[in-house]
């Protein structure tokens, strides 16, 4: 059945960032795809009502807290979720912060502290779960790249330059890792509402501008990245590692 080849059912799913946005949206589509979703962030009360959330939607779950910048944690989260469920067959991570400010103005502490969650977390939490599929010799990730991944916005260079970076490595794991059956691939999102950017958005003119360049018209909503986020983790793309799926209403196609 065609339906089968984008169903999730038993499979062990880690969402990073998975309380809020786009990492909240992607845990629910797992749990509706029949994915056991564990949906992980820094704050334990939001774990825990996003679990039971998930339990709600007949997931089963584990609430574990985690933060990108902490080796430990993830190594902890991980550690749990293979005593509890036996594996980790699928690894989002959405976990990230955008600072704008000119670039004149920027601190060492505000770029080190931008590349260390949206980069350097980005690697902790591919290295850790990799690892984890590497013995299982499967498994599937997902990061998260940004248009800023391949154009400039302005002010925010430490945010393009992490994303920048996720990009390549998704590739450089995706090719490493590829004869140890385990995918990396990544998502692009468009322009969407959510706790990381809204602060952005509710500028005018900024909001403006993105209408105008994206061809839709319009930010997305976070539902209409599950879409590709299921693909991604299912049998439909047995076939697809290193690539970056954009879902940004037209924007990165759009000349003058």
């Amino acid at each position: 059945m065609i339906t089968s080849l984008f169903s999730l059912e038993g499979r062990v799913a880690v969402v990073l960032g998975g309380t809020s946005g786009i990492g909240q949206a992607v845990a629910r589509g797992y749990a509706q795809a029949g994915a056991i979703t564990i949906a992980s962030s820094r704050d334990p009360a939001k774990v825990d009502k996003m679990a039971g959330e998930l339990e709600a939607l007949g997931a089963r779950t584990l609430r574990a807290a985690s933060d990108v910048q902490d080796r430990a944690s993830l190594e902890t989260l991980c550690r749990s979720v293979v005593e509890t469920f036996g594996r980790v067959d699928i690894l989002v991570v959405t976990s990230g912060v955008l600072h704008k400010k000119p670039s004149a103005e920027l601190t060492e502490e505000e770029w080190q502290s931008i590349i260390d969650i949206n980069l350097n977390g980005t690697f902790r939490a591919n290295q850790i779960f990799g690892r984890q599929m590497l013995a299982q010799n499967s498994g599937c990730i997902i990061n998260t790249c940004s248009l800023t991944s391949f154009v400039s916005f302005n002010e925010v260079a430490p945010y393009a330059a992490s994303k920048a970076g996720v990009l390549l490595l998704t590739k450089s794991l995706a090719c490493e890792w590829a004869r140890h059956h385990v995918r990396v691939n990544a998502i692009v999102p468009g322009v969407f509402r959510t706790p990381l950017n809204s602060h952005v958005l509710d500028i005018p003119e900024r909001s403006a501008a993105i209408a105008a360049r994206t061809p839709m018209g319009r930010t997305g909503q976070v539902e209409e990245l599950v879409g590709a986020a299921i693909f991604l983790a299912s049998d439909a793309s047995s076939y697809v590692t290193g690539e970056t799926i954009c879902v940004d209403g037209g924007f990165l196609a759009k000349g003058i």
